[in-house]
Protein backbone atom coordinates (compact mmCIF):
# COMPACT_ATOMS: atom_id res chain seq x y z
CA UNK A 1 0.00 0.00 0.00
CA UNK A 2 2.89 2.29 0.63
CA UNK A 3 4.74 1.69 -2.31
CA UNK A 4 2.91 5.27 -3.95
CA UNK A 5 4.81 7.03 -1.79
CA UNK A 6 8.57 5.19 -1.94
CA UNK A 7 8.60 2.42 0.28
CA UNK A 8 9.27 -1.06 -0.69
CA UNK A 9 6.91 -4.03 0.00
CA UNK A 10 9.57 -5.60 2.30
CA UNK A 11 10.48 -2.81 4.21
CA UNK A 12 6.96 -1.57 4.83
CA UNK A 13 6.18 -5.26 6.07
CA UNK A 14 8.91 -5.29 8.47
CA UNK A 15 7.68 -1.52 9.53
CA UNK A 16 3.88 -2.85 9.74
CA UNK A 17 5.65 -5.89 12.57
CA UNK A 18 6.92 -2.78 14.55
CA UNK A 19 4.07 -1.41 14.42
CA UNK A 20 2.48 -3.88 16.29
CA UNK A 21 5.10 -5.40 18.15
CA UNK A 22 5.97 -1.59 19.58
CA UNK A 23 9.51 -3.30 19.87
CA UNK A 24 11.84 -5.89 18.30
CA UNK A 25 15.17 -7.12 18.03
CA UNK A 26 15.78 -8.29 13.84
CA UNK A 27 15.26 -12.12 14.67
CA UNK A 28 11.95 -11.17 16.48
CA UNK A 29 10.90 -9.54 13.27
CA UNK A 30 12.10 -12.42 11.16
CA UNK A 31 10.40 -15.00 13.41
CA UNK A 32 7.38 -13.11 12.80
CA UNK A 33 7.75 -12.67 8.59
CA UNK A 34 9.21 -16.06 8.03
CA UNK A 35 12.38 -14.52 6.93
CA UNK A 36 16.27 -14.54 7.23
CA UNK A 37 17.03 -12.58 10.64
CA UNK A 38 20.29 -10.88 7.97
CA UNK A 39 17.67 -9.80 5.45
CA UNK A 40 15.19 -8.36 8.10
CA UNK A 41 18.83 -6.36 9.37
CA UNK A 42 19.36 -4.97 5.96
CA UNK A 43 15.64 -3.77 5.91
CA UNK A 44 15.55 -2.00 9.11
CA UNK A 45 18.60 -0.56 8.36
CA UNK A 46 16.72 0.85 5.28
CA UNK A 47 14.28 1.77 7.77
CA UNK A 48 16.60 3.54 9.59
CA UNK A 49 18.27 5.34 7.51
CA UNK A 50 15.27 7.10 5.88
CA UNK A 51 14.29 7.90 9.61
CA UNK A 52 11.05 5.81 9.15
CA UNK A 53 12.56 3.11 12.74
CA UNK A 54 15.17 4.10 15.19
CA UNK A 55 17.11 2.04 18.08
CA UNK A 56 15.94 1.61 21.04
CA UNK A 57 16.96 3.37 23.26
CA UNK A 58 15.74 1.08 26.39
CA UNK A 59 16.90 -2.25 24.78
CA UNK A 60 19.95 -3.32 23.13
CA UNK A 61 19.23 -4.12 19.60
CA UNK A 62 15.86 -3.75 19.01
CA UNK A 63 14.20 -1.01 17.02
CA UNK A 64 11.21 1.07 17.45
CA UNK A 65 9.30 3.04 14.79
CA UNK A 66 8.88 6.43 14.25
CA UNK A 67 4.97 8.03 14.45
CA UNK A 68 3.36 7.06 10.99
CA UNK A 69 2.37 10.85 10.11
CA UNK A 70 5.81 12.13 11.14
CA UNK A 71 7.48 9.39 9.06
CA UNK A 72 5.65 9.23 6.05
CA UNK A 73 4.18 13.07 5.96
CA UNK A 74 6.85 14.73 3.73
CA UNK A 75 6.76 11.86 1.37
CA UNK A 76 2.53 12.76 1.33
CA UNK A 77 2.95 16.30 0.98
CA UNK A 78 5.69 15.80 -1.81
CA UNK A 79 3.04 13.33 -3.41
CA UNK A 80 0.04 15.79 -3.03
CA UNK A 81 2.28 18.37 -4.17
CA UNK A 82 2.91 16.45 -7.56
CA UNK A 83 -0.14 15.72 -7.98
CA UNK A 84 -1.22 19.38 -7.99
CA UNK A 85 1.07 20.18 -10.41
CA UNK A 86 -0.16 17.36 -12.97
CA UNK A 87 -3.32 18.35 -12.58
CA UNK A 88 -2.12 22.53 -13.06
CA UNK A 89 -0.44 20.91 -16.05
CA UNK A 90 -3.14 18.87 -17.51
CA UNK A 91 -5.76 22.43 -16.78
CA UNK A 92 -3.21 24.12 -19.09
CA UNK A 93 -3.21 21.50 -21.87
CA UNK A 94 -6.57 21.51 -21.74
CA UNK A 95 -6.95 24.75 -22.24
CA UNK A 96 -4.40 25.44 -24.89
CA UNK A 97 -6.40 22.06 -26.52
CA UNK A 98 -9.81 23.76 -26.79
CA UNK A 99 -7.98 27.07 -28.11
CA UNK A 100 -6.53 25.02 -30.82
CA UNK A 101 -9.04 22.91 -31.03
CA UNK A 102 -11.68 26.29 -31.59
CA UNK A 103 -10.58 26.75 -35.03
CA UNK A 104 -10.15 22.95 -36.43
CA UNK A 105 -13.84 22.16 -35.15
CA UNK A 106 -14.78 20.99 -38.34
CA UNK A 107 -11.23 18.87 -39.47
CA UNK A 108 -12.05 16.88 -36.03
CA UNK A 109 -15.37 15.89 -37.26
CA UNK A 110 -13.74 13.38 -39.80
CA UNK A 111 -10.51 11.60 -38.68
CA UNK A 112 -9.03 9.12 -41.27
CA UNK A 113 -7.14 6.00 -39.73
CA UNK A 114 -4.27 4.16 -41.76
CA UNK A 115 -3.01 0.87 -41.09
CA UNK A 116 -4.42 -2.34 -39.37
CA UNK A 117 -2.70 -1.54 -36.19
CA UNK A 118 -3.57 2.03 -35.57
CA UNK A 119 -7.25 0.67 -37.09
CA UNK A 120 -7.51 -1.77 -33.76
CA UNK A 121 -6.18 0.66 -31.43
CA UNK A 122 -8.87 3.18 -32.20
CA UNK A 123 -11.79 0.53 -32.54
CA UNK A 124 -10.23 -0.57 -28.94
CA UNK A 125 -10.66 2.73 -28.04
CA UNK A 126 -14.56 3.38 -29.07
CA UNK A 127 -15.77 0.87 -27.24
CA UNK A 128 -13.57 1.28 -24.22
CA UNK A 129 -15.53 4.98 -24.40
CA UNK A 130 -19.05 3.77 -24.98
CA UNK A 131 -21.08 4.14 -22.28
CA UNK A 132 -24.41 3.14 -23.40
CA UNK A 133 -24.23 1.14 -26.45
CA UNK A 134 -23.04 0.17 -29.70
CA UNK A 135 -24.33 -0.82 -33.35
CA UNK A 136 -22.46 -3.00 -35.44
CA UNK A 137 -22.07 -4.19 -39.14
CA UNK A 138 -19.88 -7.16 -39.87
CA UNK A 139 -18.99 -8.67 -42.90
CA UNK A 140 -17.39 -11.60 -44.06
CA UNK A 141 -14.16 -10.48 -44.80
CA UNK A 142 -10.97 -10.49 -42.22
CA UNK A 143 -11.36 -8.14 -39.86
CA UNK A 144 -8.71 -6.05 -38.48
CA UNK A 145 -9.43 -6.69 -35.12
CA UNK A 146 -9.95 -10.33 -34.45
CA UNK A 147 -12.76 -12.02 -32.61
CA UNK A 148 -10.62 -13.85 -30.12
CA UNK A 149 -8.47 -10.91 -29.13
CA UNK A 150 -11.58 -8.07 -28.31
CA UNK A 151 -11.59 -7.96 -24.63
CA UNK A 152 -12.71 -4.73 -24.84
CA UNK A 153 -16.13 -6.20 -26.21
CA UNK A 154 -16.42 -8.05 -23.00
CA UNK A 155 -15.43 -5.10 -20.65
CA UNK A 156 -18.17 -2.96 -22.29
CA UNK A 157 -20.89 -5.68 -22.15
CA UNK A 158 -19.45 -6.27 -18.40
CA UNK A 159 -20.39 -2.48 -17.51
CA UNK A 160 -23.71 -2.46 -19.05
CA UNK A 161 -23.09 -1.39 -22.84
CA UNK A 162 -25.64 -2.80 -25.27
CA UNK A 163 -24.65 -3.99 -27.98
CA UNK A 164 -26.92 -4.75 -31.44
CA UNK A 165 -24.79 -6.15 -34.15
CA UNK A 166 -25.82 -7.43 -38.08
CA UNK A 167 -23.38 -10.21 -38.98
CA UNK A 168 -22.90 -11.33 -42.94
CA UNK A 169 -24.39 -14.51 -43.48
CA UNK A 170 -20.90 -16.02 -45.09
CA UNK A 171 -19.28 -15.20 -41.94
CA UNK A 172 -20.85 -17.81 -39.78
CA UNK A 173 -19.03 -20.17 -41.94
CA UNK A 174 -15.75 -18.97 -40.32
CA UNK A 175 -14.09 -21.47 -38.25
CA UNK A 176 -14.35 -19.10 -34.90
CA UNK A 177 -17.74 -17.72 -35.52
CA UNK A 178 -20.05 -20.08 -33.64
CA UNK A 179 -17.98 -19.80 -30.29
CA UNK A 180 -17.65 -16.11 -30.41
CA UNK A 181 -21.10 -15.58 -30.80
CA UNK A 182 -22.28 -18.12 -28.37
CA UNK A 183 -20.50 -16.19 -26.16
CA UNK A 184 -21.76 -12.73 -27.39
CA UNK A 185 -25.31 -13.66 -27.13
CA UNK A 186 -24.44 -15.16 -23.71
CA UNK A 187 -23.48 -11.65 -22.78
CA UNK A 188 -27.15 -10.57 -23.70
CA UNK A 189 -25.97 -9.11 -27.29
CA UNK A 190 -28.32 -8.47 -30.09
CA UNK A 191 -27.09 -10.30 -32.98
CA UNK A 192 -28.75 -10.66 -36.38
CA UNK A 193 -27.96 -12.04 -39.74
CA UNK A 194 -28.40 -10.73 -43.19
CA UNK A 195 -27.37 -11.86 -46.47
CA UNK A 196 -25.13 -9.15 -47.07
CA UNK A 197 -24.51 -6.16 -45.41
CA UNK A 198 -23.22 -2.69 -47.44
CA UNK A 199 -20.23 -2.30 -45.24
CA UNK A 200 -18.35 -2.55 -41.75
CA UNK A 201 -19.58 0.40 -39.39
CA UNK A 202 -19.29 0.64 -35.95
CA UNK A 203 -21.53 3.23 -34.24
CA UNK A 204 -20.77 4.20 -30.65
CA UNK A 205 -23.13 6.31 -28.37
CA UNK A 206 -24.70 7.91 -31.35
CA UNK A 207 -22.10 9.61 -31.43
CA UNK A 208 -19.11 8.24 -32.95
CA UNK A 209 -18.11 5.95 -35.99
CA UNK A 210 -15.80 4.04 -37.23
CA UNK A 211 -15.90 2.50 -41.25
CA UNK A 212 -13.49 2.46 -44.38
CA UNK A 213 -12.63 4.85 -46.27
CA UNK A 214 -12.53 2.55 -49.42
CA UNK A 215 -15.08 0.45 -51.12
CA UNK A 216 -15.06 -3.37 -50.12
CA UNK A 217 -14.30 -4.27 -54.12
CA UNK A 218 -11.64 -1.41 -54.26
CA UNK A 219 -8.68 -2.34 -51.98
CA UNK A 220 -5.95 -4.67 -52.95
CA UNK A 221 -4.49 -7.18 -50.60
CA UNK A 222 -0.87 -5.09 -50.47
CA UNK A 223 -2.76 -2.20 -50.04
CA UNK A 224 -2.93 -0.62 -46.58
CA UNK A 225 -6.22 -0.82 -44.47
CA UNK A 226 -7.92 2.62 -44.34
CA UNK A 227 -10.89 3.76 -42.21
CA UNK A 228 -12.41 7.37 -40.96
CA UNK A 229 -13.71 8.25 -37.75
CA UNK A 230 -16.80 10.11 -38.11
CA UNK A 231 -18.21 12.24 -34.99
CA UNK A 232 -20.17 14.99 -37.85
CA UNK A 233 -23.43 14.63 -36.17
CA UNK A 234 -25.39 14.37 -39.38
CA UNK A 235 -22.87 11.96 -41.31
CA UNK A 236 -23.49 9.88 -37.64
CA UNK A 237 -27.35 10.01 -38.01
CA UNK A 238 -27.11 9.05 -41.86
CA UNK A 239 -24.77 5.85 -40.64
CA UNK A 240 -27.45 4.80 -37.96
CA UNK A 241 -30.39 4.90 -40.61
CA UNK A 242 -28.20 2.96 -42.86
CA UNK A 243 -28.07 0.60 -39.84
CA UNK A 244 -31.27 0.30 -38.56
CA UNK A 245 -32.59 -0.72 -42.26
CA UNK A 246 -30.31 -3.68 -42.27
CA UNK A 247 -31.11 -4.48 -39.19
CA UNK A 248 -34.79 -4.43 -39.69
CA UNK A 249 -34.37 -6.67 -42.81
CA UNK A 250 -32.01 -9.20 -40.83
CA UNK A 251 -33.12 -12.34 -38.89
CA UNK A 252 -32.16 -12.61 -35.35
CA UNK A 253 -29.25 -15.38 -33.90
CA UNK A 254 -30.27 -17.65 -31.44
CA UNK A 255 -28.42 -19.77 -28.98
CA UNK A 256 -30.36 -23.40 -28.50
CA UNK A 257 -30.40 -25.48 -25.53
CA UNK A 258 -27.81 -26.90 -26.97
CA UNK A 259 -25.29 -24.19 -27.10
CA UNK A 260 -25.49 -23.64 -30.85
CA UNK A 261 -26.21 -20.44 -32.92
CA UNK A 262 -28.63 -20.34 -35.77
CA UNK A 263 -30.83 -18.22 -37.33
CA UNK A 264 -34.59 -17.58 -36.51
CA UNK A 265 -36.48 -18.98 -39.32
CA UNK A 266 -37.40 -16.37 -42.03
CA UNK A 267 -41.20 -16.92 -42.36
CA UNK A 268 -43.88 -14.18 -43.13
CA UNK A 269 -46.66 -15.80 -40.37
CA UNK A 270 -45.84 -17.67 -36.71
CA UNK A 271 -44.33 -20.99 -37.41
CA UNK A 272 -45.22 -24.42 -35.82
CA UNK A 273 -43.36 -23.23 -32.32
CA UNK A 274 -44.90 -19.66 -32.06
CA UNK A 275 -48.43 -21.22 -32.22
CA UNK A 276 -47.60 -23.06 -29.26
CA UNK A 277 -45.88 -20.51 -27.54
CA UNK A 278 -48.81 -18.21 -28.48
CA UNK A 279 -51.32 -20.46 -26.86
CA UNK A 280 -49.34 -21.37 -23.45
CA UNK A 281 -49.02 -17.13 -23.31
CA UNK A 282 -52.79 -16.83 -23.55
CA UNK A 283 -52.86 -19.36 -20.98
CA UNK A 284 -51.85 -16.72 -18.65
CA UNK A 285 -48.04 -18.46 -18.25
CA UNK A 286 -45.04 -16.46 -17.38
CA UNK A 287 -42.69 -16.10 -19.93
CA UNK A 288 -39.87 -18.20 -17.82
CA UNK A 289 -42.40 -20.91 -17.57
CA UNK A 290 -43.62 -20.96 -21.85
CA UNK A 291 -39.49 -21.43 -22.19
CA UNK A 292 -39.32 -24.09 -19.86
CA UNK A 293 -42.54 -25.78 -21.49
CA UNK A 294 -40.64 -25.65 -24.75
CA UNK A 295 -37.16 -26.68 -23.75
CA UNK A 296 -36.40 -22.77 -25.25
CA UNK A 297 -34.03 -19.80 -23.53
CA UNK A 298 -36.12 -17.05 -22.16
CA UNK A 299 -34.55 -14.50 -24.41
CA UNK A 300 -34.97 -16.70 -27.06
CA UNK A 301 -39.23 -16.77 -26.36
CA UNK A 302 -38.83 -12.83 -25.90
CA UNK A 303 -37.43 -12.54 -29.10
CA UNK A 304 -40.01 -14.83 -30.82
CA UNK A 305 -42.95 -12.41 -29.33
CA UNK A 306 -41.21 -9.73 -30.27
CA UNK A 307 -40.83 -11.05 -33.96
CA UNK A 308 -44.70 -12.12 -33.52
CA UNK A 309 -45.64 -8.42 -32.22
CA UNK A 310 -44.31 -7.13 -35.71
CA UNK A 311 -45.92 -9.00 -37.72
CA UNK A 312 -49.21 -8.67 -36.74
CA UNK A 313 -48.21 -4.33 -35.95
CA UNK A 314 -48.99 -4.35 -32.42
CA UNK A 315 -47.19 -3.08 -29.86
CA UNK A 316 -48.74 -4.48 -26.89
CA UNK A 317 -48.75 -8.50 -26.03
CA UNK A 318 -52.90 -7.36 -24.95
CA UNK A 319 -53.01 -6.26 -28.74
CA UNK A 320 -51.03 -9.62 -29.98
CA UNK A 321 -53.53 -11.35 -28.08
CA UNK A 322 -56.51 -10.30 -29.93
CA UNK A 323 -54.51 -10.54 -32.98
CA UNK A 324 -53.68 -13.93 -33.08
CA UNK A 325 -57.24 -14.93 -32.70
CA UNK A 326 -58.54 -12.94 -34.90
CA UNK A 327 -55.71 -14.00 -37.61
CA UNK A 328 -56.69 -17.51 -36.47
CA UNK A 329 -53.18 -18.43 -35.19
CA UNK A 330 -54.88 -19.85 -31.90
CA UNK A 331 -58.52 -20.99 -30.98
CA UNK A 332 -60.90 -21.01 -27.98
Amino acid sequence: MLQSIGLPQDEERVYRVLVRLGSATAPEVALHLDLDARAVGGLLGSLESGGIVSRDVGRAGAYVVAPPRLAFGPALAAGRHALEQAESTVAALADEYRRGAAGQERAGLLEVVTGAEAIRHRFEQIQYGARHELHALVTVEPAVVREDENEAEEQATGRGVRYRVVLEQAALDRPSTTAELSAALGRTQLVRVVEQVPCKLVVADRSTALMPLLRRDSSSADEEPTSVVVRAPGVVEALLTLFEAVWNSARPLLLSASGEVEAEPQTEGPDETDLLLLSLMLTGLTDRAVAARLGLGLRTVQRRLQRLMEVAEVSTRMQLGWHAFERGWVRR
